[in-house]
């Protein structure tokens, strides 16, 4: 038995209350989603400015019979304390999901960045402190490793931030880190690359590179890449990162006032994931009507090259991430293209 399919049977057998931040967001929503599945009690929060109520609603429904009625959601903003102080009345772990991401926003709006994710963690830290929560996970970014040269990435080795959202979440790993060595409340810091997955939003201006990819190529649109195509990052499928924060959660004492890089461990290029997304469509009969994608400069703030080194996930956590970039493609690009289908159908 892994440590992860433990840590399941663990929570079925003794099912807790749990707090996602976060939880109408695409990473949140799954979490929520798989708390329900193990017969969990959740509670979720959040303010509906980069998330959806549609992806709780599928979220809830996908959870089968009874999930409904142990779902609680809490509609408010982390930046207000006594909001963050009722979500925590009575849980057991805090998922502390919600922050407001992307490098080339938070150089737009570095103020709104910091308090959502600086800011905020520290309103979620407290209430949790004040409410006895027995475990916060905090969900870091890789962006903390800024400027950095060396691959692959491990924890106790960070450069300079990049970017004022890299700047918010270290500032939000000190937090955590004070509030496990001043408060006593059990803390872990998980460090995410590059996570995609399902219900994560194909638009706006900030959209991820893997859902807006695929909606521009079955749009019969060009994808733009930023620099050469050369530039390559760690992607991480959503399941993996489930499995990170379950596991964070369960684990013995030992583990805490850890921080844990949460990824697969393989670099794929910009390139490289163009291509894969176009085969894949093309393979299942979706011909997409430009293979050749745009290049533009790089953009500032953002990092050449990033791989973590998951050996202290492994080793600590139990943590074995299931889902490399094509397997997590394989069920979402689908996922995506039928969607993509049923919209253009439904404006006929």
């Amino acid at each position: 038995m892994t440590a992860f399919e433990g840590a399941k049977e663990t929570l079925v057998r003794q099912p807790r209350c749990w707090l996602v931040t976060g939880a109408a967001g695409f990473i949140g929503s799954n979490l929520v989603e798989s708390l329900l599945r193990l017969g969990q009690n959740v509670v979720g929060l959040d303010n509906f400015s980069t998330g959806h109520r549609r992806n709780l609603e599928e979220a809830v429904a996908a959870a089968g019979a009874g999930a409904t009625e142990r779902f609680t959601l809490v509609e408010g903003d982390i930046r207000d304390l006594d909001t963050c102080l009722r979500a925590c009345e009575g849980a057991d772990v805090v998922l502390h999901q919600a922050a407001l991401g992307s490098v080339p926003r938070s150089i737009k709006m570095p103020l709104v960045t910091h308090e959502v994710n600086a800011t905020g963690t520290l309103n979620m830290l407290i209430a949790a402190r004040d409410a006895g929560v027995g475990r916060f996970v905090y969900a870091s970014s890789s962006s903390i490793y800024g400027d950095h040269p060396s691959l692959p990435k491990v924890e106790d080795v960070v450069g300079t931030p990049l970017s004022p959202y890299a700047v918010s979440k270290q500032t939000g790993e000190f937090y955590v880190r004070t509030f496990q060595s001043h408060y006593s409340l059990a803390t872990i810091a998980l460090r995410y690359f590059n996570v995609f997955g399902r219900r994560q939003d194909p638009e706006g201006p900030y959209a991820a590179v893997i859902p807006k990819w695929i909606g521009q190529i079955l749009a019969g649109e060009r994808c733009t890449i930023y620099g050469d195509g050369e530039t390559s990052r760690d992607f991480c499928y959503v399941d993996n990162v489930v499995q990170a924060n379950l596991l964070a959660a369960t684990a013995d004492a030992s583990t805490v006032g850890g921080v844990y890089n949460v990824a697969y461990g393989e670099r794929t290029t910009l390139n490289e994931l163009h291509g894969l997304i176009v085969g894949i469509l093309k393979r299942d009969g979706f011909e997409a009507a430009y293979d050749r994608p745009f290049f533009e400069p790089s953009r500032t703030g953002d990092i050449r090259h990033s791989l973590a080194d998951v050996t202290a996930a492994r080793t600590h956590l139990g943590y074995e991430p299931a889902h490399d970039v094509r397997r997590g493609l394989e069920k979402i690009v689908m996922l995506y293209a039928q969607n993509h289908q049923a919209l253009a159908h439904e404006s006929l």
